[in-house]
């Protein structure tokens, strides 16, 4: 029997009794190894391959459109500067090692993006046709010895273009492919990996996109497509991992139509020959949560046509569902700086020196900072499922430029509200604040000093008390899972994630901030923003303030 959506939440909400009552404790001797290891594989190297972007993190992360820039007449195209350096820079930016400290006599390797206990179950995989210096094939990323694993040879492009049915993934000579698996943060987390699947995933998918954009490249996340033909021709099992997002990268040749081409129809992607190469176990032990598979398979589209129609049924740039409309309450105006004074730390910088804060001073940090990250970071995401007419063509605003009222009634998010509690910002009044991104405004819920209670709604962890500010992001899942079926449990979870990785990247663009997500009580942190938030559950929390 397959749990759908809601059920699969509601099963998985953590309450302090089910939080009391939990596992009773870790068995390292099966924890399971952050890497995925093929027994016997060609290889690519890529070690001499990386281009560090230098665009400042601020305006990558600013950037909510999948446009890359188009080249002058006579200047080089964008697709051809698509090259196994390019590929090598956006796997390593996005999901490589970046950081090792020694604790405790022994060496802890560190990740591009967060993810939840350092577990680090997404992998990504490259599709594309031929590049320079990268034939065409499909790849998987392996951040061990940073390369990439040859799992076919050929332009399979088509059968993601085909499994999609979106003329985006056809067009693209790049594509990259997000899984989970699941052991792999179960381990610790057991049923709530579905969730951590997209708060992981989306993390990772936000350091891709900044580096794409920074490199003028034209990328969005395609959450619609069928499956199991993505799963085959990856060769991955989805009841032991499964993938969740496609990524195309890049536009202008859409492949040959050869070899699994661009033009291939999507019998044709059904028919890819199967794969089952040989990896080295995870653990001497996997333990088994069919309710991860159940709940990834009630949003499972069976092909493309599917996901055309399913990807037709989202909304606009101007829609939204799950969210809550403003009220009357003081409005106090975001104080963000312009691109001429904000902080210039580059993004390869910036993802470098980013962590997961684990404590924080008490000192407050200025409203025009936390301003600032949040005019950046909460400008909507790229994603299939929101598109516009109007989203297609160029800007003349300059992406990291501050915030203004909404142009042609564009969103920034489709199925989030970003709720604030706020306790130690100079120049905010401490309370709780609902956070309209499309006016560039916190609308005051409640005025009070809440630490006791942001500490609570943590999960009982000091961090979300001492945090200078914690912002939640809600949302109607019965009103998307309406809208959007079972499937659209994912996209708003991701939507949510996606948003967390652009606020890291934007905090950490400050040499003095810092920031870290936290898990929560469902049910309190409703009741906390309730009447508001009535109806509206919890997806992400994300806080943020002065490392001690």
């Amino acid at each position: 029997m397959t749990v759908d959506a809601l059920e699969y939440h509601r099963r998985t909400k953590h309450s302090p009794k089910s939080v009391r009552e939990g596992q009773p404790g870790l068995d390292f001797d099966i924890k399971p190894r952050p890497y995925k290891v093929y027994a016997d594989l060609p290889s690519v190297p890529l070690a001499d391959s990386i281009r560090p972007p230098q665009q400042p993190a601020l305006s990558a992360v600013a950037e909510p459109t999948p446009d890359g820039v188009v080249p002058a007449d006579g200047e080089e195209s964008r697709v051809d500067r698509l090259d196994r350096e390019t590929v090598a820079t956006l796997c390593y930016y996005a999901a490589g090692i970046t950081k090792r400290i020694e604790l405790r006599n022994r060496s802890k390797l560190f990740r591009a993006a967060s993810t939840t206990g350092a577990l680090y179950h997404v992998d990504l995989y490259a599709v594309c046709g031929d590049r320079p210096r990268l034939e065409a094939g499909v790849y998987h990323f392996d951040p061990r010895t940073f390369s990439l694993d040859v799992l076919r040879a050929g332009d399979f492009r088509g059968v993601l273009a085909a499994a999609s049915g979106d003329d985006a993934v056809g067009d693209a000579p790049l594509s990259i492919v997000a899984t989970s698996t699941w052991w792999r943060n179960a381990w610790k987390y057991e049923e709530r990996t579905f969730r951590h699947a997209f708060w992981d995933s989306g993390t990772t998918l936000a350091n891709l996109l900044a580096v794409a954009h920074a490199l003028d490249l034209r990328a969005e996340v395609v959450a619609g497509f069928a499956d199991r033909p993505v799963a085959d021709l990856l060769g991955v099992d989805p009841e032991r991992e499964a993938p969740l997002e496609i990524v195309p990268i890049g536009v202008g040749d859409g492949g040959d139509g050869g070899d699994g081409g661009a033009g291939d129809t999507a019998s044709d992607a059904a028919a890819v020959d199967p794969i089952d190469p040989d990896t080295e176990p995870l653990s001497p032990t996997e333990r088994e949560y069919p309710l991860l598979y159940e709940a990834w398979d009630a949003g499972a589209l069976e092909d493309g046509a599917a996901a055309a129609l399913w990807r037709s049924d989202g909304p606009s740039a101007a829609d939204s569902i799950g969210t809550r409309d403003a009220g009357d309450r003081a409005r106090v105006p975001l104080e963000p700086v312009g691109p001429e004074t904000a902080s210039s730390r580059p993004l390869h910088e910036t993802i470098r020196r980013r962590g997961s804060c684990r404590q924080y001073d008490p000192d407050p940090i200025s409203f025009r900072k936390l301003s600032t990250v949040l005019d950046r970071a909460v400008r909507g995401v790229a994603m299939d499922c929101r598109r516009a007419d109007d989203r297609r063509g160029a800007s003349n605003e300059r992406a990291d430029a501050p915030r203004r009222p909404s142009r042609n009634g564009a969103r920034p998010l489709s199925f989030c509200d970003p709720y604030l509690v706020a306790n130690g910002v100079e120049g905010l009044e401490s309370g709780s604040y609902h956070y309209h991104p499309e006016a560039g405004e916190l609308e005051r819920l409640r005025s009070g000093d809440y630490r006791q209670e942001a500490t609570h709604l943590a999960l009982d962890q000091r961090l979300g008390g001492d945090a200078a500010a914690c912002l939640y992001f809600l949302t109607d899942l019965e009103a998307v899972v309406d809208a959007l079926g079972d499937r659209g449990y994912r996209v708003a979870q991701l939507e949510a994630a996606l948003t967390a990785g652009r606020l890291y990247l934007a905090t950490y663009a400050h040499r003095a901030l810092g920031g870290t997500g936290l898990t929560f009580y469902d049910d309190l942190v409703t009741e906390f923003f309730a009447p508001r938030a009535a109806g509206q559950t919890p997806l992400f929390l994300y806080t943020i303030g002065r490392p001690a």
